[in-house]
């Protein structure tokens, strides 16, 4: 276990709960002073749960270091069951958090704007990272070299995801519409299938299985735009922030801890990457070195909040939100939760 891992004890993450709690400072639309507090007792800790459940994701490499080193689990001790379920995409990880099957997910920052402003009571409680992790790509033989090509044909997405979104975007910067493509929903990684098996003209990919698809098959990138990418949200659901704030503590102290030790050992991050994702060592380095900023503040915030701002109009436009441009502008002015991040990174 590395030192890093060790540095942050219960006792100490509780304490700083407790302090939040008992002034008020636990944000949220349903936050509320007087939420539940852990109580400490000499050389112990209780918590305010004895289980937790957390996604882990491929797409979010800090998660895998958690799990692997288990800092959640040290950091708990022996009083809380931690339950890792794996998200297979954003729009899983949404599902996930809607329907209770776990308290914490990980998602892009599109994703968590559009369940949020559909009704799903989560809020942003850590940054992951700022990564590039979508573009649209076409087969190693494809005539199609810009997004203007795809004018009549059949692009696979993920709906509810940031290659989904980033497919709106990019249309709309080649002068198209979605009407003026055939998009299949599929999960990612059947995306990939589908344009390798041909049914499909071009994919919205999401790394890692984007950067497999270039290096196992040839596939190629027609368009990327960094800008176009939201970052990667850590989100947990408002009952778990306003009743468990010390786990969600807990949570957000494992991020900051995983994030410090992926910045100092990229090559090891790599090689967990490639192992749990089943990719090549090279591929796996591409996606952490080149497409994956962990160097990032988890704070969330102003910088998230002005990404979001630009894809708002893609979301009211996309019919996706039921409650439209009014129900965008409300999750926009509300997902954040900085408190949890605010401490993790200023309490060392």
């Amino acid at each position: 276990m590395s030192t890093i891992t060790r540095r942050i004890l219960p006792a100490i993450a509780i304490a700083g709960t407790m302090m939040l709690v008992a002034t008020g400072c636990v944000a949220g639309e349903n936050a509320k002073a007087d939420a539940p507090e852990s109580e400490s007792t000499a050389g112990a800790t209780e918590w305010s749960s004895d289980t937790l459940s957390i996604d882990f994701a491929t797409y979010n490499p800090l998660s895998l270091v958690i799990k692997d080193q288990g800092i959640l689990e040290e950091i708990l001790g022996d009083d809380v069951a931690v339950e890792w379920i794996q998200s297979a995409g954003s729009n899983k990880a949404n599902e996930l958090l809607r329907s209770g099957s776990v308290d914490v997910g990980s998602t892009a920052g599109s994703a968590a704007l559009l369940a949020r402003a559909n009704g799903s009571p989560i809020q942003v409680i850590d940054i992951f990272s700022q990564p590039e992790w979508s573009a649209i790509v076409v087969g190693p033989d494809s005539d199609i070299t810009s997004v203007e090509d795809l004018k009549g044909k059949s692009v696979a997405a993920t709906k509810g995801t940031d290659p989904y979104f980033f497919l709106l975007q990019a249309l709309e910067e080649g002068g198209l519409s979605l009407s003026d493509v055939e998009v299949q929903n599929l999960q990612h990684a059947d995306g990939r299938a589908a344009l390798d098996g041909g049914s499909v003209a071009a994919w919205a990919g999401l790394d890692p299985i984007m950067a497999a698809a270039e290096a196992e098959s040839g596939d190629k990138l027609i368009y990327r735009n960094v800008d176009f990418n939201t970052y990667g949200f850590l989100n947990a659901t408002e009952d778990f922030i306003t009743n468990h704030p010390d786990l969600a503590q807990a949570v957000v102290d494992a991020y900051e801890q995983a994030r410090e030790w992926a910045l100092e050992n990229p090559e090891e991050t790599a090689a967990l990457l490639a192992e749990v994702a089943g990719i090549d060592i090279d591929v796996a380095t591409t996606v952490i070195e080149d497409r994956s900023n962990l160097d990032v503040s988890g704070i969330p915030g102003d910088d998230q909040i002005a990404v979001l701002e630009k894809i708002a109009p893609v979301l009211v436009e996309s019919g996706d939100v039921a409650g439209g441009k009014e129900s965008v502008d409300k999750a926009l002015s509300s997902i954040v939760n900085a408190t949890f991040a605010e401490k993790a990174v200023g309490g060392e």
